[in-house]
């Protein structure tokens, strides 16, 4: 019996042992928190999409995903900074004020497309164009100014001198970060230019070849 009592005993002790120790490996209400949070963009990040990309590779459509990006709808208007082929301006430390309080858009769309999408339809004050850049993503790699969401997003916000949202965007991508070290001189020298007349002695800011194709349509067509 007492044999037997002792073996009854020594297995409530491993019992409660292993209880106890599963206790202590389930993660607290805190830690779950924690792993919840996602880091957010330190300013507001935004989309209009006109689903002509490949759902699968859409860059603007993943971080949209992870709630680093809005999405809009066409006829949403914008007060902030919007990056698109058919500003006049380019982006500039000028327009920092602008991004943080009102935030950056993006026009999610085919660069063989340009001509199908609304741009007029878009609600927006400050429409911007990005300077000369190559390219870092699986479909255009190592071509001049054919970026894809991320990228574009990226650079701005690089030349704003807004270092953390840079790493924070193309993080959520493999070739993200290539973007950047592929551009690093160029995006150095963009950054460090006070306006687009500067005259520091940095490159000028070339300009984009996709607005270049938009303005010779537009003639042709009148």
């Amino acid at each position: 019996m007492e044999m037997e009592e002792e073996m009854m005993e020594e297995a409530r002790r491993l019992e409660n042992g292993g209880l106890e120790r599963g206790r202590k490996s389930l993660p607290s209400e805190h830690d779950l928190d924690q792993e919840n949070e996602q880091p957010t963009p330190g300013v507001q990040l935004a989309m209009w999409d006109f689903g002509q990309c490949d759902a699968k590779r859409c860059t603007g459509r993943k971080l949209a995903r992870f709630n680093l990006l809005k999405e809009l709808r066409v006829n949403a208007g914008f007060g902030g900074i919007v990056l698109s082929p058919v500003g006049t301006h380019f982006v500039s430390r000028e327009d920092y004020p602008l991004i943080k309080q009102r935030g950056l858009a993006v026009v999610d769309c085919s660069w063989h497309r340009l001509t199908d999408v609304p741009f007029a339809k878009l609600c927006c004050t400050a429409p911007r164009l990005l300077p000369w850049l190559v390219a870092a993503n699986s479909v255009n790699y190592g071509r001049p100014c054919e970026l894809s969401c991320v990228e574009a997003l990226a650079a701005a916000l690089l030349i704003w001198g807004e270092e953390e949202t840079v790493h924070l965007v193309p993080g959520k991508f493999k070739w993200g970060h290539a973007f950047l070290s592929l551009n690093k001189e160029l995006l150095k020298a963009y950054s460090e230019c006070k306006d687009n007349d500067s005259d520091d002695g940095l490159p000028p800011l070339e300009r984009n070849f996709n607005h270049l194709k938009i303005e010779a349509e537009e003639e042709s067509e009148e």
